[in-house]
């Protein structure tokens, strides 16, 4: 087995901190920028930031659940780090990036592995209209709000908005609507993986909205475009027998 170099990173909850300084004990402690391997110790919240913040070194990032949420991780164990990594089996994931024009000033940009989503920030429902690839798709959609997400993120917000669960490698992105109005009954639509998507706000003073992509919320929202990335590439590990297309297939059976 080839040696490797694994760097922990931890969030800040309890139950990580103590699991860093454990594996540390056993396998040491390299920095992120000479690994082999990223271990990230927390919930899918920390694993989401710390795919971000290592995605220009183009390392495999292995997660350990020390959190409340795992969809991303594999289940702690301090036992045979070396061997699970050597066998685990490897996702690579194309964020979606984001340009928000906004009432305050100059454009801001943003990736997002799960989703870009667009929501209500006021008492009214937002109205919103969206474009594909350039033409006018929905002249008007009343709504609490609307998503684009990636395969990965189709069972996060997606999911729980009654969007579809879609296969890894399926290239395509969900579109969902938030509790929508107005077409009462629409669900959203499945497209292409290419496809730019826009959201134009309509009344933004009356109906603020804002946009999240991952940890980033931009507020004052006017337009959002949504196209993925494939410049990025997340390359993400699993032990073998639980990678991504797996628990997709459980997700739509429990």
């Amino acid at each position: 087995m080839v040696a490797q170099r694994i760097a922990f990173l931890a969030s800040g909850a309890d139950t990580a901190q103590d699991a860093l300084v454990s594996l540390t004990a056993l396998y040491g402690n390299h920095a992120p920028e000479v690994a082999s391997h990223i271990v990230a110790l927390g919930g899918d919240g920390f694993m989401l930031q710390t795919l971000h913040q290592t995605q220009s070194l183009d390392i495999p990032v292995y997660g350990m659940n020390c959190g409340t949420i795992g969809f991303l991780m594999n289940a702690y164990g301090k036992d045979d780090l070396p061997k699970r990594l050597a066998e685990a089996s490897e996702e690579v994931l194309n964020p979606l990036a984001m340009k928000v024009e906004t009432v305050a000033g100059p454009p801001v940009f943003g990736l997002a592995i799960n989703e870009v989503s667009l929501l209500r920030a006021g008492p009214q429902a937002a109205k919103l209209r969206i474009s594909v690839d350039g033409r006018v798709r929905m002249e008007e959609l009343v709504c609490d709000g609307a998503l684009v997400a990636t395969p990965a993120g189709s069972t996060a917000y997606n999911y729980s908005a009654h969007g579809p669960i879609v296969p890894i490698g399926s290239e395509v992105l969900t579109l969902t609507a938030i509790a929508a109005f107005r077409p009462r009954r629409w669900r959203g639509a499945l497209l292409p993986k290419a496809a730019v998507v826009r959201f134009d706000v309509l009344e933004p003073d009356k109906r603020p909205v804002r946009a999240d992509a991952d940890s980033l919320s931009v507020p004052g929202v006017l337009s959002v475009e949504i196209r993925s990335e494939p410049g990025i590439r997340h390359r993400i590990l699993f032990d073998e027998g639980h990678g991504l297309e797996e628990r997709l297939l459980r997700e739509q059976f429990a």
